[in-house]
């Protein structure tokens, strides 16, 4: 059946209120409106800090809360979420919708679990090499289970037959730099590293990349070019580490022009976040990745493990990121550059360009098939 006699309805995305979540359902957004579709997005007041969906977007705030923590925070949470369904359940037969996405995260609950109960067609979206608590709570109701990484641990045996790779959908400005050539290590070019912990920054690299660097001999220092992210608490600490040893340096608590600095570097050193891991293999990038140690189910570790066994990158546990391995790695790589160049090339084989293309089909085909089973 044609799903474009359905396009006047609109696509209801529902994400939790972090960039992991909110970013690949604003990258599909984009891909669903160029295709006809209106889009509404759900989310709880933290969501809209990531950017508009787009031009037009209707966006509605639902209310969720996280069932973790004492007896006194779940209950509170269960009421919340209680709340949030009856919300959800309320706007969803207003919009009528063809479909409804779930991106993970507790706010995006009550709508997919209000999607399911009145019968419109449903997917979720995991960012992550382990299921997420919010998407393995959903996985038995919804229709399908679209994923980022060829494997996916926490899955029931019984949802692995609703599952499809897609990828994880990124920003295209961070797409169209996996299209460029890795750039040039040869003679004396500089070295440029990007260190970020994610949108709040990691103490332990504040602590640990500088010193490193600031260790190495005044020949290796003069070829590196340093873009950190910083704390707020960090910043001036670690400016002042770089300065001392003419190591030229760009820092700030948060970089609003990612996409430019990641097309020029050679090296990323960062958590591994379901966000950072699909920008570096979208942009082909290397990473050295130091999971969240306190992720939940340890998903960063996961995440990370599935970059080293391509031979994209290296995840390095938090205690052995030490200053000593980190000097060590990177007289390695002054001496031996085609290292860098040719984990670059192992992260390219990763890319899934067409993430975003792959996600948009998957969720029309789930509206062709509900239209189908109607008509039967």
């Amino acid at each position: 059946m044609n799903v474009s006699i359905l396009q006047g309805r609109p696509i209801v995305l529902a994400a939790g209120g972090t960039g992991g979540h909110v970013y690949p359902a604003l990258a599909l957004a984009d891909v669903l409106r160029s295709r006809g579709w209106p889009i509404a997005f759900v989310t709880d007041e933290r969501g809209t800090a990531f950017g508009d969906p787009s031009p037009g977007t209707e966006i509605y705030h639902i209310k969720a809360a996280s069932l973790g923590g004492s007896a006194c925070s779940k209950l509170k949470g269960l009421t919340q979420l209680g709340v949030g369904l009856l919300q959800a359940r309320a706007l969803l037969k207003r919009l009528n919708p063809a479909a409804a996405i779930g991106f993970g995260g507790y706010p995006s609950v009550p709508t997919m679990c209000a999607a399911t109960q009145i019968g419109t067609p449903t997917l979720i979206h995991e960012q992550n090499a382990v299921l997420g608590r919010a998407n393995r709570l959903l996985a038995p109701r919804v229709g399908t289970i679209a994923t980022s990484f060829e494997k996916i641990s926490r899955i029931q045996p019984q949802a692995v037959s609703k599952t499809v790779l897609t990828g994880n959908p990124v920003r295209a400005a961070i797409s169209t730099i996996g299209d460029m050539p890795y750039p040039s290590l040869a003679g004396t070019n500089p070295i440029h590293i990007l260190i970020f912990g994610g949108s709040q920054g990691a103490r332990v690299l504040s602590d640990v990349v500088p010193a490193a660097l600031t260790s190495l001999s005044q020949d290796e220092r003069s070829r590196l070019h340093v873009t950190q992210q910083c704390r707020p608490e960090d910043l001036e600490r670690v400016k002042a580490a770089y300065k001392s040893a003419d190591i030229a340096a760009s820092l700030a608590t948060y970089f609003d022009d990612m996409p430019a600095r990641l097309s020029e570097v050679h090296l990323v050193i960062a958590r591994a976040g379901a966000s950072t891991i699909s920008e570096l293999m979208a942009s082909g990038r290397p990473a050295i990745l130091i999971p969240y140690p306190h992720a939940t189910d340890d998903h960063q570790t996961a995440n990370a493990n599935n970059i080293a066994a391509a031979g994209a990158g290296w995840c390095i546990p938090e205690p052995s990121f030490t200053v000593e391995f980190v000097t060590g790695e990177f007289r390695r790589f002054i001496d031996q550059p085609d290292i860098l160049s040719e984990t670059a090339a192992n992260t390219k084989t990763l890319r899934r360009a067409d993430a975003a293309a792959r996600l948009a089909n998957a969720v029309e085909e789930s509206v062709r098939l509900s239209q189908q089973g109607e008509a039967a």
